[in-house]
C-alpha cells in the first residue's frame, strides 16, 4: 500500500539543473576550468555541491585546496538564487500532481542533494512550501546520492509524525537521475523517473518511467506498492 512519496527536487520539481550547471561554471572560471554541458550531465548532474567540487579537485581538474570547497559552495549559492529568482520555473504538471497526493492525503517530502536554502527560495516563490512534510538537503547527509542515506532519513523523518510506521517499500521515490535511483534502491523504495533530463532508456533501472507527472494517477502509485 502507498504511503509516502518522496520527491528529487532539481529536475523533477523544477526545471534547475541548467541553473546548477551555469552557476558552477561562474565560480569555476576564475580557477581556468569550464564544464561542458554534456560532460556535467554525464559525471556530475546527480552530486551534491561539495562532492561534485570534490571531485574536480580530485580529478586534478580543480586546483584548489579541499579546505577551501565551502567558499566556492558559498560563492555557487549566491549566483544559484540570483538566477532562480529570475530563471528558475516549476517542471510543467508537478503542481496538478502535488493537489492529487495531498487530496489524497499522502505524506510527502522532498530529498535532494541542493542546500536549503536553494530549495526553501523555489518553493517559497511557488508557493508550494507548505504541502512538503520533511525536507532533506545536502546539510543534513554525511553521504549524498547514489548513498540511500538521504532517503532512509527521510522517511525516518516522515515516521515521527505518523501513527502506523511507514515501511520503505510503501514509499515512492520520483527521480530523474541515475544517481537517485540507485540511492532509492539502496533504500529499498519504489521507484517513478522522469524524463526531464535524460531519456527513458538511461532511466531504466527505475520501476516505472514517465514524461510528465500529472499523467499518472492514483492507481499507478497504488499498484507500484501493492
Amino acid at each position: 500500500m502507498l504511503e509516502a512519496v518522496i520527491f528529487d527536487f532539481d529536475g523533477v520539481i523544477t526545471d534547475s539543473e541548467i541553473l546548477h550547471f551555469r552557476a558552477f561554471n561562474v565560480v569555476l572560471a576564475p580557477h581556468g576550468l569550464e564544464l561542458t554541458k554534456k560532460e556535467y550531465y554525464t559525471n556530475y548532474l546527480g552530486l551534491s555541491d561539495v562532492d561534485c567540487l570534490r571531485a574536480l579537485v580530485d580529478e586534478g581538474r580543480l586546483g584548489i585546496a579541499r579546505d577551501h570547497i565551502q567558499d566556492l559552495i558559498a560563492k555557487k549559492t549566491r549566483i544559484y538564487e540570483k538566477l532562480a529568482q529570475t530563471d528558475g520555473q516549476l517542471i510543467e504538471g508537478v503542481s496538478e500532481f502535488l493537489d492529487m497526493l495531498r487530496t489524497a492525503q499522502i505524506p510527502i517530502a522532498i530529498c535532494s542533494g541542493s542546500l536549503r536554502a536553494e530549495i526553501e527560495l523555489i518553493l517559497r516563490d511557488a508557493g508550494l512550501r507548505e504541502l512538503f512534510d520533511v525536507i532533506v538537503s545536502a546539510e543534513d547527509v554525511s553521504r549524498g546520492k547514489p548513498d540511500p542515506e538521504g532517503f532512509l532519513l527521510a522517511l525516518k523523518q516522515l515516521n515521527e509524525s505518523t501513527v502506523a510506521p511507514i515501511a520503505p517499500g510503501q514509499c515512492i521515490v520520483i527521480e530523474d537521475s541515475h544517481w537517485g535511483l540507485e540511492a532509492a534502491h539502496g533504500a529499498q523504495m519504489r521507484t517513478i523517473a522522469v524524463t526531464n533530463t535524460y531519456d527513458a532508456g538511461q532511466l531504466s533501472a527505475a520501476h516505472l518511467v514517465t514524461e510528465r507527472l500529472s499523467d499518472l494517477t492514483m492507481d499507478d502509485l497504488s499498484k507500484l506498492c501493492s
